[in-house]
């Protein structure tokens, strides 16, 4: 990992604050690449004090970061704070919010195992009690069930191609974000940081499966991922998840996918596909309510744990099965869904996915 620079330009926080970012949302500036990225420098290298580094976060989130700013922010998180560690194979790169969910049962875990029982091999990563919802997220969920997370990158590398299923930890991967917490925890609001810390991609993956609460956003992160000098995504879907998680929500799901190979156009997002999932078109009657929980770790780690043993059949099953079938499908391991869920199905009744999750208790 490359040390935070300690050199900069013309561009302290403060300055920019005056000059560019600061007058408010309709009339404040956005900024070139390099003054992005001397802001991000800054920040990672303590440099800035409390109060200019919360007024510039603030500032960021009225104006509304461009796809410029956030990919330059991105990678300066990846050149000076994230520590990668590739596995042999080629996983999905599944980068939930951080920050977690409180109400629907985390189906992530499940999901992945799944997947990796039918040899589509998956990477997931979170902190710890994250701002600002400080939920529950894929570390929380994994803990429950008795698997390592306080992981060095290399062991979460080793872990992927021991069993198919990895969890990198990010005060591990990613040290500078995590020097940042009590900052972020002061803010009270989320801040770009939410934003470009799902997409660190420790594993340095080719495919991206992530979450939006609107679709613009969804485009933003795509252009993002475009714009990036360190990701080297080839591919990356996302996905309307519950609570802003990468979990399908029951009835309608709005999906953007993006295939870089596609994107021979000028326009950024020529190569983007938007559509729609109806889970009642998989045989799947269920609502939001229906995947809610009173304690969203505990039930999230049971339900995890009996779905995969094969012991529920009801609308988790369901549910974790059609989120298997997908990160099946991000990956290109399927060609559709319904060739994904059944895989799955195979994969839960034969047994394979409870001896991916004993095997992930073992490692």
């Amino acid at each position: 990992m490359t040390q935070a620079t300690q050199a900069f330009g013309e561009w302290p926080l403060k300055r920019l604050m005056t000059d560019v970012v600061g007058s408010g949302h309709k009339s404040a500036d956005d900024m070139t690449r390099d003054q992005a990225r001397e802001a991000f420098q800054r920040i990672l290298a303590g440099e800035p004090d409390g109060t200019t580094l919360g007024a510039f976060w603030l500032a960021n989130r009225w104006k509304r970061n461009t796809p410029e700013e956030l990919a330059a922010y991105t990678d300066v998180m990846r050149e000076e704070s994230v520590v990668t560690a590739e596995p042999d194979c080629d996983p999905v790169d599944c980068g939930a919010n951080y920050d977690g969910k409180h109400t629907s049962a985390v189906l992530g875990v499940g999901a992945g195992v799944v997947a990796a029982a039918a040899e589509t091999p998956v990477v997931v990563h979170s902190g710890d009690r994250v701002p600002t919802q400080k939920a529950t997220a894929y570390k929380h969920v994994l803990d429950e069930l008795g698997v390592q997370t306080e992981l060095e990158p290399g062991e979460s590398a080793a872990m992927v191609d021991d069993t198919g299923f990895g969890f990198y930890y990010q005060p591990a991967f990613n040290p500078g974000i995590q020097e940042l917490y009590d900052r972020r925890d002061r803010m009270g609001v989320r801040t770009f940081v939410n934003t470009i810390e799902t997409v660190a991609n420790p594993a340095n993956a080719d495919v991206h499966l992530g979450s939006f609460y609107h679709l613009a956003f969804a485009k933003k992160m795509i252009d993002l991922i475009e714009e990036s000098e360190e990701l080297a995504f080839s591919r990356a879907i996302f996905f309307q998840g519950m609570e802003g998680y990468d979990d399908i929500r029951p009835g309608y799901t709005k999906v953007a996918e993006w295939d870089r190979a596609a994107g021979a156009s000028e326009d950024a997002n020529g190569d983007l596909e938007d559509y729609e999932i109806e889970t009642a078109d998989y045989g799947m009657e269920m609502d939001g309510d229906d995947l809610a929980v009173d304690d969203v770790t505990a039930d999230s780690a049971t339900i995890t744990e009996e779905v995969l043993a094969g012991e529920r059949e009801d609308q988790f099953a369901d549910a974790i099965a059609l989120n298997g079938a997908f990160r099946m499908y991000a990956r290109q391991d399927v060609d559709t869904l319904e060739d994904g869920l059944e895989r799955a199905r195979e994969a839960l009744a034969d047994g394979s996915a409870e001896a991916v999750l004993e095997a992930l208790r073992a490692f």
